[in-house]
This record gives C-alpha cells, structure tokens and sequence, in this order.
C-alpha cells in the first residue's frame, strides 16, 4: 500500500484488522446467511480498499445465495465459492495498492466488482481499480 494518511474515520477498524461482513457457508435461503466478524482484506497492486456505504441486492446475489439456477454452481458444487456475496458497491477509498494509478485515498467510488471476487457485504472490499468509476 502507498504511504499515506488513511481517513480518521477508518483508522481505528484498519489498526484492529477486523470487519463485519455478511456471509453464508452452503446454498440455502436468506436464514443462512449471519453477520460475522472477519479479517479486512489487503489490497493487492492494483486494488483499492473500499470502505463500502452502499451496496445492491440484485438477482445474482439471489441466485448465488440458492445456488440456483445449477450453473451458478459451476466451479462450487457443494459449497458457495465467495463467503461474501455483493457486486454493485459505492464507497470511499481508504486503502490503495502500490501500483493504483487511477485513485487516491477518500476518493469516492463506485462499481461492479463481480469480476473481481465479490464481497461487498461487508464494511470493507478490495477491487481492481479497473473496476471502479467516480
């Protein structure tokens, strides 16, 4: 991460390495998933942390949640392949990787990061920067 000085605000959960984030373990119905507390992921190079304030329930965390229809299954047979559903966040950067050209820190983002892992229900997601805007 670049050296820089990271929102007041934020500063105190980064220190702790701790999050809450929504996260189910097997395909199911919305009483499988709980909210529990997780490690805040690291950006890599060409990631940006993102400290989420909105995040979109949209068909394909329906679907990955049931595991259905069966192809959203491919790759996760038996058990869910992201922990953390959540494609479409906004949020403000509090984190950036060492190679992030295209944002700074407090930049207000937002984006579609189903390509990217998913994750972001939960407090706080990594994403490549290529797929943010602002």
């Amino acid at each position: 991460m670049k050296n820089e000085t990271i929102n007041k605000d934020h500063q105190a959960n980064l220190r702790a390495g701790t999050m809450r984030a929504l996260v189910y373990e097997r395909y199911g119905k919305p009483d499988v998933l709980r909210i529990e507390d997780v490690d805040i992921p690291k950006p890599m190079d060409h990631e940006v942390l993102i400290a989420v304030q909105a995040a979109s329930v949209n068909s394909w965390d329906w679907d990955l949640l049931r595991g259905k229809p069966y192809i959203t299954r491919l790759g996760a047979l038996r058990k869910p392949r992201y922990r953390t559903l959540g494609a479409d966040i906004a949020g403000r950067v509090v984190a950036v990787g060492a190679s992030v050209k295209r944002f700074r820190l407090g930049d207000e983002v937002f984006g579609d990061i189903s390509g990217c892992g998913w994750g972001g229900f939960a407090e706080y997601v990594c994403a490549n920067e290529e797929a943010l805007t602002q």
